[in-house]
């Protein structure tokens, strides 16, 4: 069972996706991030990309953030992400899109959305392959001031390069990893990595049909 720890959600039960490739992250190490950010997520646009259940863009709007926009390929998880934003009651602050996260982002990016806080949960063994930091850098999608926090297992070493760490913390298997934007000319591409931004394999999707949902501000 999970629940949303704080804000005008609290208490609310969410449903969890019936996989053991879903990893719903802990209470204690959601409220020590949350804890971290303060209150940084007060009106705050934020992603959840690799949602799986929601939970912790659903957290942020609890708090005060003004919208989230989830994001997951796994057609369960899409699933029960909208059945808990519906127990929330926050449909008119969520956006949920069924994705390849990288394809997401490039069609985020198209519609110039952009976002103060982005929340990455990654497969272990996506982070190993790819890297989620450096699309997001290459779009343009976290603000000049903004944040990304990436939930990941004590022993993978996420690339560094596209972001600025400012603060890592580790909490039993997993690690919080802070990042803030780096000046344009300090990141410096990766040609592997870039050739990975959009899988050949994913077609190219649809917009959905709420279109001017995603139209959240820059």
């Amino acid at each position: 069972m999970i629940r949303i720890i704080t804000g005008i959600y609290k208490g609310r039960r969410l449903k969890l996706v019936p996989s053991t490739s879903v990893r719903p992250m802990q209470d204690k190490v959601k409220g020590a991030l949350f804890s971290i950010l303060g209150d940084r997520l007060r009106g705050a646009v934020c992603l959840d990309g690799f949602s799986g259940t929601g939970s912790i863009g659903l957290e942020a709007l609890s708090r005060g953030a003004a919208k989230c926009v989830f994001v997951d390929e796994y057609q369960p998880s899409v699933k029960i992400i909208r059945q808990n934003v519906a127990k929330c009651g926050a449909e008119e602050q969520s956006v949920v899109l069924h994705r390849e996260f990288n394809r997401a982002v490039i069609d985020l990016a198209k519609q110039g959305v952009r976002f103060d806080v982005i929340f990455l949960d990654p497969p272990y063994r996506l982070l190993e392959e790819r890297n989620p930091l450096r699309v997001i850098r290459k779009r343009g999608l976290l603000k000049p001031d903004g944040l990304i926090v990436l939930r990941h297992f004590f022993k993978i070493k996420p690339r560094l390069g596209d972001f600025k760490l400012e603060r890592r913390v580790t909490l039993g298997d997993d690690v919080l990893a802070l990042f803030s934007p780096l000046p344009p000319e300090t990141a410096a591409d990766d040609p592997a990595a870039v050739k990975a931004e959009a899988s050949p394999r994913t077609p190219k999707p649809r917009l959905p049909g709420a279109t001017r949902s995603l139209k959240m501000g820059s």
